[in-house]
């Protein structure tokens, strides 16, 4: 049982992946004359826009990653809460549970694309990329939420979709909960859970007395 739930913010708590793929595509379109398919750049999802741009032979990454923002935001009018979270939410605050995000986004995207959904009042605890030298799949970002937050790992779970979160909970010591809802491939991720829904996990986590 637990007591202390990190998310993960893009597939996990909200659906970005319309505004982000379609984002980049338009990006590397206008600024690269490259038409890249979708289904080929599904890799970047859960990565820092750092780490996944030079897999793409982008050498000019601040100013990519900037454009890349720059484009997401004319599709975020895609992106939502998704169904079920609300509802988990304020389940684990009734169990008095802490719960807590460690993201591949920066700090200023986190304000940009995750405050505006009205979720940062449940999360104690937040670490991003900004806040670590190392990113998923390194279990660092994990490690660094153990070490401010003073949560037990033996008490912890973390709530992904990707196979970058599998990894980075592995590696950190703490068990894994697969984000079915926002999953896009999950072959080869020996996730410990696999929930279908949100408020599954409610059945896994111990109220605090």
């Amino acid at each position: 049982m637990y007591n202390s739930i990190i998310f993960d913010i893009d597939g996990t708590l909200i659906d970005t992946e319309e505004a982000v793929l379609r984002g980049l595509q338009t990006m590397l379109e206008t600024d690269y004359g490259r038409v890249v398919e979708r289904e080929k750049l599904t890799f970047v999802l859960g990565l820092p826009g750092k780490d996944s741009l030079p897999q793409l032979g982008i050498e000019d990454v601040e100013r990519a990653h900037d454009r890349w923002n720059h484009f997401i935001q004319e599709f975020f009018y895609t992106a939502k809460v998704f169904d079920g979270i609300a509802e988990l939410l304020e389940g684990l605050k009734l169990k008095k549970a802490t719960s807590g995000v460690v993201t591949s986004k920066t700090s200023q995207e986190v304000i940009d694309d995750f405050n505006p959904f009205g979720l940062t009042e449940y999360m104690a605890y937040t670490v991003c990329s900004s806040d670590t030298n190392k990113h998923k799949p390194n279990p660092e970002p994990l490690l660094k939420y153990l070490e401010i937050s003073g949560a037990d790992p033996k008490k912890s779970i973390y709530i992904g979709d990707t196979i970058y979160d599998y990894k980075c909970a592995r590696d950190a010591g703490i068990d894994f909960g697969l984000a079915l809802w926002g999953c896009i491939n999950q072959e080869n991720i020996d996730a410990k859970y696999k929930f279908e829904k949100p408020t599954d996990i409610l059945e896994f986590v111990k109220s605090v007395k």
